[in-house]
């Protein structure tokens, strides 16, 4: 695909979306670049605020097979990857494949999922394969993951350990919009409940897209700044446990991503500023006094942006 194919595609995509999602336009630049670099995202937020009409409304837009997994207590690892049937009249046992199956899967609000659940996930997100009773079987590309989360204050939901958010290569707060967003999408409402987008893409554009993100050159000089913000964020006194190298692979991955989604062959400074927030607050864990101090993540990800010289 020609980079005037690949940047109409990707505006497409842009267009598309925001028919039904308004004022969230940052928030569909991080699923397409996620999409792009092979990535899995989080969000969160309050309820009502159209995290899964925004998932929904992304997967239709790029094609393939969409499947929507809704997460609740009582559901078992079996009701998300699959189990062996027998079959009478055929004498022997079957696959029922579950709904992890597909190419976007939107897992809606996952913490609401015992941990057991949570767990059949992460051999999927990092390997993109499901292992069930000994075989092996792998997932066709592309492969998404875009779930959701409701905030921890709310009855009935389960803390995502570490290990899991680490599977996510983004997260997304969400917040209320502001009120001209909201009284636009007042003005769609008909519009934004019963979406039904045309897919842009096809399965097989979407993983041309994704291999040409690897020729996205990265200066040395890029590479320097990313590593010296994980550095600053590693050695800052609020901070108990700094970002992985997994972090610093992701904010690489994703900048190559955007920089491809803004028309371009090389990565620049801001391409690493978009994500950085996004790559790696869920990644910090702050200490118990930064905690009563109420300093947050985002912060500190801020500070580091600021404190951390940009290669010229």
């Amino acid at each position: 695909m020609q980079a005037d194919e690949v940047q109409a595609s990707l505006k497409r995509i842009r267009s598309r979306v925001g028919e039904v999602v308004v004022g969230y336009d940052e928030v569909v630049d991080t699923l397409i670049v996620a999409l792009l670099s092979g990535g899995h995202v989080l969000l969160e937020g309050p309820p009502g605020i159209g995290k899964t009409t925004m998932a929904r409304s992304f997967a239709q837009s790029v094609g393939g097979d969409f499947k929507r997994i809704q997460m609740t207590p009582d559901l078992l690892p079996a009701d998300v990857l699959g189990v062996n049937v027998y079959n009478q009249r055929e004498g022997d046992w079957t696959l029922k494949k579950g709904p992890i199956f597909g190419n976007i899967i939107l897992v809606d609000e996952l913490n609401r999922a015992p941990p057991k659940v949570q767990s059949a996930f992460l051999e999927v997100m990092q390997e993109r394969q499901v292992t069930i009773e000994g075989v092996t079987m792998y997932m066709e590309r592309p492969f998404m993951v875009i779930a959701t989360q409701v905030p921890y204050t709310r009855a009935g939901t389960y803390l995502l350990s570490d290990v899991q958010l680490d599977r996510f290569a983004f997260k997304v707060d969400l917040g209320y919009p502001l009120r001209g967003v909201e009284e636009e999408i007042l003005r769609r409402v008909d519009v934004i409940e019963e979406p039904r987008l045309e897919a842009v893409l096809t399965p097989r554009a979407v993983v041309e897209l994704s291999e040409q993100v690897s020729g996205i050159q990265v200066h040395e000089r890029i590479q320097g700044y990313i590593l010296d913000v994980v550095a600053w964020l590693r050695g800052n006194s609020s901070i108990r446990e700094g970002p992985s190298t997994r972090a610093s692979l992701w904010l690489l991955k994703g900048s190559r991503a955007r920089a491809l989604l803004e028309g371009r062959d090389y990565v620049v400074p801001d391409d690493v500023k978009f994500l950085a927030d996004k790559v790696l607050t869920h990644r910090i864990e702050l200490t118990p006094q930064a905690r009563a101090e109420e300093t947050n993540e985002r912060g500190l990800v801020k500070a580091a942006l600021e404190a951390v010289p940009v290669p010229k």
